[in-house]
């Protein structure tokens, strides 16, 4: 694949066991390619090379001063990892007791990621992710243990500027250790007239009895391209709750494998997108039941307009040894316009007989009858659709228990 023919340096080349790895992935992209209008995951929202119009990261550094950072504003203190076009630049200071936070490639020249990197997912099975490990070169490392406070949350920002075009792929590690608890926020900017592809690849570990809650707000530019895989692996007793945030984009696709190893593990992964123009959302699941006792919730809620296309895929898989397993998911969408599409694939794989599964989706469009009671009310149309779609779409962030992130991750949707 062209995507590979190019010269790049990336660190650590002298490194056996990372070169190894690299040339792994690389063989398996070059061998499945892009996936297409065949590959059956990604039917709905494949795309072709030559419509990224790309190139490669390059080996020059960036140089940051920090400025795309200081209009955060935002409404609540955080240890900040950011991200500007593609490079790591900053990793908060002063840390406090029970986190480390380290580049990814001092954590594989020290070798504490050997155990973490590449563990939690088959490279055949993700292309993209395939070609993030041919070309591992930049992320985090960070790991929680029991005597973090989580007062703060972990809060990843990645900016991109105009006119930067990119194919920026980020790998970060995250490990919740025995008994601890930690929430990380993903917030994902471009610039409006910048044209990109972020592909990331998160590794997310939660240990015995640990909890990672787990927010993504995207802003992407409107021509970008957005590929992520959240690889998810749950020891007993482990919660995972994850709240994805879609906004306008090319191509925005957040996949989820959720592994629930043992008895006890849990997940929670819900979502939201809106999209008024010609983007596409893509919020694919799978929620792999592998232990008995586990338990697993997913309600997504999609609002289109335009010529706007929504995906949601989502599986709940019931190994034979999962009994008393309780597994739901829940996909609903308002299509408010002629030319706007959702396609939705719900999945269940249940083979023990001792479970609680369901699974329901549906789409319509917003109601006449309460269109109609708000404007005989003297509230102009477009405000009562803006009201409505906030009320129906409210199910959803009623389930992030923190106000103040709601507020901030619901702006997103409902920007003027």
């Amino acid at each position: 694949m062209s995507l590979l023919k190019q010269n790049i340096t990336l660190f650590g080349e002298n490194i056996p066991w990372l070169d190894g790895l690299r040339e792994k992935a690389r063989a398996v992209f070059e061998k499945n390619g892009l996936p297409n209008k065949k590959t059956e995951a990604w039917k709905y929202s494949f795309f072709k090379e030559d419509a990224l119009g790309l190139p490669l990261v390059d080996d020059t550094p960036h140089e940051c001063d920090g400025h795309c950072h200081e209009s955060e504003n935002l409404p609540f203190e955080s240890l900040p990892i950011k991200y500007c076009n593609g490079r790591l630049t900053h990793i908060a200071h002063d840390l406090p007791r029970g986190v480390m936070i380290i580049p990814l490639f001092e954590a594989i020249e020290n070798g504490e990621i050997k155990p973490y990197l590449n563990k939690s997912f088959a490279l055949e099975d993700f292309p993209f992710a395939a070609l993030n490990t041919a070309l591992l070169d930049e992320g985090a490392f960070v790991v929680i243990t029991k005597e973090f406070a989580a007062e703060k949350p972990i809060y990843l920002h990645y900016h991109q500027h105009d006119g930067m075009n990119r194919l920026c792929n980020i790998r970060n590690i995250i490990v919740v250790e025995k008994g601890a608890r930690a929430t990380m926020i993903e917030h994902f900017d471009g610039e409006a007239d910048a044209q990109y592809f972020d592909n990331i690849v998160n590794e997310i570990y939660v240990g015995t009895d640990g909890a990672l809650t787990h927010y993504k707000r995207m802003n992407e530019a409107g021509r970008a391209h957005h590929i992520a895989l959240n690889s998810v692996q749950v020891k007993a007793g482990g919660n995972y709750t994850s709240f994805v945030v879609h906004g306008e984009c090319a191509l925005a696709r957040t996949e989820s494998l959720v592994r629930l190893l043992q008895q006890g593990a849990a997940a929670e992964v819900n979502g939201v997108y809106r999209l008024a123009q010609n983007g596409v959302s893509d919020i694919t699941t799978n929620i792999r039941h592998l232990a008995p006792h586990t338990n697993s919730n997913q309600l997504v809620k999609g609002v289109l307009d335009g010529a706007a296309k929504g995906v949601f895929q989502g599986q709940i898989h019931i190994a034979p040894d999962a009994q008393q397993t309780t597994g739901h998911q829940l996909h609903r969408a308002l299509v408010l316009s002629d030319e706007a599409e959702v396609d939705c694939k719900p999945e269940l794989e249940i083979f023990a007989d001792d479970v609680k599964c369901s699974h329901g989706a549906s789409s319509g469009d917003l109601d006449v009858e309460q269109l109609f009671y708000l404007q005989s009310r003297g509230i102009p149309l477009e405000e009562a659709q803006k009201i409505l779609i906030e009320a129906y779409l409210n199910e959803v962030f009623a389930k992030i228990e923190d106000e103040t992130v709601a507020a901030w991750i619901k702006s997103n949707i409902f920007l003027s």
